[in-house]
């Protein structure tokens, strides 16, 4: 009997499914219960680092454009009569629930620890953009983002979440919250919309500021920190560094895509984001193309993905990584942290496979990579040792993900929220995909490194993911290496425009031109090698010494 991908099930399937896994991550393999989470004994002190903490401690210490890639910006949209009062109750309840958002990092005796203040409120500034035009609203909205995204945070002294609400009229507003990873992740911001929502509505609905309508939490952030360094003492972490030192051995170290720009010596992090668009029925097309392949849709754009990837670095494999929530106990769902784990997929296109025969490879791959992913992916680093550099990233410079999470508008009585999609001007890696598939079809947004990369490059790039796309699900059994990635207009532009070399010169020999430039600039630079120049000047002379001694 056939599984039936994710995307094929209905709703309640789905949900009956998602109940299935809840019960399953309160149990253990052999059917037992799975111990819960204890909470921490007294809740006042410091507290050690989670594992994933530590690397991005050690990250944030090379500097602020460092720090900066690892904010995570969100934004807003707040349409109807707003309650400001309620907004910032709301707020402030959130930080009061969750002592990640209360979290400091100082340094003791060398190491840093986190410290969780007892009380703190949400920093929120406003501004009113009122005024302007709305050609002017928008340039503010797009300047503040910017601001808010890119503010420095002191991890010692904290806050690590802050916020500004933008008045854009009456009943018009954009909300921007940044929170730094240290604290947070992807699954933590649905967490806090959510939140949000449901206190806002509360707050304005009447329900005294000083309570908290919703459910207490059962653990904290540094509970779990404390119970992941003792569980995987165990036998756990033995077996998963093994498997993925087995499977990184070795794997190419670094991607070598064609850059515009030779690679820093040091890793800048600033970078653009360009978006796209997949039409409902190719986005339909892949659904069932992995259907077909017993996978699911993250598998099928993961083999294009990775396929491209090698195809323009003319690399046999290619090593990508990819996000897993990391809520492996029922009790850390809902919760604000940073859980978030990465596992490291080598992607094998060796041996002419065909389109068919690319997708179970990485199914399986993938598959036997989940049943792996516990193991933080710094201890991962530590295990494999590849080599180290300030230039890029360790194991992997590309990302990739499929967002799951919907963006629709939430109704709050009189006031909508929508979420708002930014270009967040930094990257963490060289190439990063991020997917999304709204209104049945995908959108993708691909994050870049702008010292290594120009705009244009992007726009090849995604050109040749869709024009791969478009081949895998016409012809299966094709060969994945010979899809053209080219289209149209970019066959004319390596074969028409970048050919078109043809220069007008006089009729007169070369040697003759380039005397005439001597005694046109003979102190122009002519000639550069090892820090040494030579002018015009030099050079013609030194030509004419070598003739005059041959002749």
């Amino acid at each position: 009997m056939k599984k039936a991908p994710l995307e094929n099930l209905s709703r309640t399937e789905k949900e009956a499914l998602l109940q299935q896994m809840r019960q399953a991550k309160s149990r253990s393999k052999d059917g037992l219960p799975v111990e819960i989470i204890p909470p921490r004994p007294k809740q006042a002190g410091s507290w050690p680092l989670s594992f994933a903490q530590q690397r991005l401690w050690f990250i944030a210490q090379m500097g602020e454009e460092a720090s900066a890639a690892y904010h995570i910006p969100l934004g807003l949209r707040l349409e109807g009569r707003l309650n400001e009062e309620a907004l910032a109750a709301a707020l402030d309840r959130i930080v009061a629930r969750h002592e990640a958002l209360r979290t400091r990092f100082e340094v003791v005796d060398g190491n840093p620890l986190q410290c969780i203040d007892d009380v703190a409120r949400f920093t929120l500034e406003r501004h009113d953009l009122s005024g302007g035009n709305g050609e002017e609203r928008r340039a503010g909205v797009e300047h503040w983002a910017r601001e808010e995204a890119r503010a420095p945070f002191d991890l010692t002294r904290g806050p690590l979440i802050r916020g500004r609400l933008l008045r854009l009229e009456a009943e018009e507003h954009v909300l921007l919250i940044t929170v730094h990873h240290i604290v947070s992740d992807g699954w933590s911001l649905s967490v806090l919309t959510r939140e949000l929502s449901e206190l806002y509505r509360a707050y304005a609905g009447g329900t005294s500021h000083a309570k908290d309508p919703l459910p207490a939490l059962p653990v904290q952030y540094a509970d779990f920190t404390l119970w992941q360094r003792r569980w995987l003492d165990g036998g756990v972490q033995k077996q998963q560094l093994a498997y993925w030192q087995g499977q990184l051995a070795d794997a190419p170290e670094l991607t070598t895509l064609p850059s515009d720009r030779p690679r820093p010596a040091a890793q800048e992090y600033t970078g653009r984001s360009l978006g796209f668009e997949l039409d409902a029925e190719l986005s339909a097309q892949l659904k069932a193309l992995a259907r077909r392949h017993e996978a699911t849709l993250y598998m099928t754009l993961l083999s294009a993905w990775g396929t491209l990837a090698a195809r323009l670095a003319s690399q046999q494999e290619v090593v990508i990584g990819s996000p897993v929530a990391n809520r492996i106990r029922l009790e850390l769902e809902p919760l604000i942290g940073f859980f978030v784990n990465t596992v490291s997929l080598r992607i094998d296109v060796s041996g002419d496979p065909t389109v068919g025969e690319m997708l179970d490879r990485v199914r399986n791959l993938v598959l036997e990579a989940q049943s792996y992913q516990d193991i933080p992916f710094e201890q991962v680093v530590e295990a494999v040792n590849p080599r180290r550099s300030l230039a890029y990233s360790p194991i992997f410079q590309l990302m990739f993900a499929l967002q799951n999470t919907p963006k629709g508008a939430v109704e709050l009585g009189q006031l909508s929220m929508r979420e708002l999609d930014f270009d967040h001007h930094s990257a963490k890696f060289d190439l990063a995909l991020d997917m999304q598939e709204v209104d049945g079809h995908l959108i993708g947004r691909i994050g870049y490194a702008t010292a290594l990369f120009d705009q244009g490059t992007m726009e090849r790039h995604i050109a040749g993911f869709k024009a791969l796309l478009q081949a895998m699900v016409k012809d299966e059994t094709q060969v994945i290496g010979n899809i053209d990635l080219l289209d149209e207009a970019g066959r004319r532009q390596v074969l028409v425009q970048w050919n078109a070399t043809q220069r007008s010169y006089p009729e007169q020999f070369a040697h003759r031109q380039f005397e005439q430039r001597a005694a046109q600039t003979p102190d122009a630079v002519a000639l550069e090698t090892e820090g040494e120049s030579w002018s015009y000047q030099r050079l013609n002379e030194g030509a004419n010494r070598l003739a005059h001694h041959l002749i």
